[in-house]
């Protein structure tokens, strides 16, 4: 495992909570920063910022670390839209400290005389600086009600989630019906998880519970996936889980075919479907 450097102490927890399940997933996939460099679009110099908190890493990154590893990338998405909001409010307090700290028009600059040419009828003394009105507390109460509802709904996503199939015989059917009434989007390079089980007699994956769609070359889908994801279960590599019918999606098909004593020709179909659940 990793020895890690320790967290910058100003982070805020909500970004301190990202980087320690980032940094967790990178320790598990036992790759070094460069072996994960070679993986992701992002450099060993990128990801060395980002796992130390000197960087919020962009959506984008923390998608195919997940990608990489093999993780649940909806959980970590949630955690970096979080982080991302902390991130934001940071920098504008940032920024407000550093104009409140900058001359600005009516105040002193460095050498002004404190008291007014003599005769001039104006009071002496320095001049007051800025007051601080009812347009800063409202933006901190603004802040801080964001920051709870923010919270408040992490909380419900990672506690239900109840896209996930949970064991159960209702938790399946969400699961199935979340992923096949979304609209499917073909993504190069992404695999999605495999996780099938058995439910009424059949094994599933939770893409979709289809036993009668045609599939050949260039289909795109959740059946697609469902059938990718039942094939490797029986043994049958069909390369990246993607969700794309391609050759080698197809030449699995044919071999799990022939092992079943059906036409062998590639095409999924309500026979294939049959076997592939079984």
């Amino acid at each position: 495992m990793s020895r890690w450097k320790e967290l910058p102490a100003s982070l805020d927890q909500r970004v301190r909570q990202l980087v320690v399940q980032l940094r967790r997933l990178k320790d598990r996939s036992g790759l070094s920063l460069a072996a994960l460099a070679a993986k992701t679009s992002y450099s060993s110099s990128s990801w060395e910022r980002y796992l130390n908190g000197k960087q919020l890493p962009p959506r984008d990154a923390v998608e195919e670390l997940a990608r990489v590893c093999g993780a649940d990338t909806t959980r970590l998405l949630v955690l970096h839209e979080v982080a991302a909001e902390a991130w934001t409010d940071e920098a504008a307090e940032t920024e407000e400290v550093e104009e409140a700290g900058s001359p600005a028009e009516g105040l002193l600059a460095p050498g002004e005389p404190t008291t007014p040419p003599a005769g001039d009828g104006a009071r002496t003394g320095p001049r007051s600086g800025p007051r601080s009105g009812p347009r800063r507390t409202t933006t901190v109460v603004l802040a801080a009600a964001v920051v709870a509802l923010t919270a408040a709904l992490v909380a419900v996503l990672l506690v239900t989630r109840p896209w996930q199939d949970d064991g159960t015989a209702a938790g399946h059917e969400h699961a199935v019906a979340g992923n096949s009434t979304a609209p499917f989007v073909f993504v190069q390079g992404r695999s999605r998880p495999c996780d099938v089980k058995r439910h009424d007699g059949d094994l599933r994956a939770g893409y979709s519970a289809t036993r009668t769609t045609l599939m050949d070359l260039k289909s795109t889908g959740w059946e697609v996936l469902e059938a990718q994801c039942l094939l490797r279960y029986h043994g049958f590599d069909p390369g990246i889980s993607d969700g794309s019918y391609g050759e080698r999606s197809k030449n699995a098909a044919k071999a799990f075919q022939k092992a079943r004593g059906l036409v062998v020709d590639g095409i999924v179909g309500p026979d294939t479907w049959q076997e592939l659940r079984r």
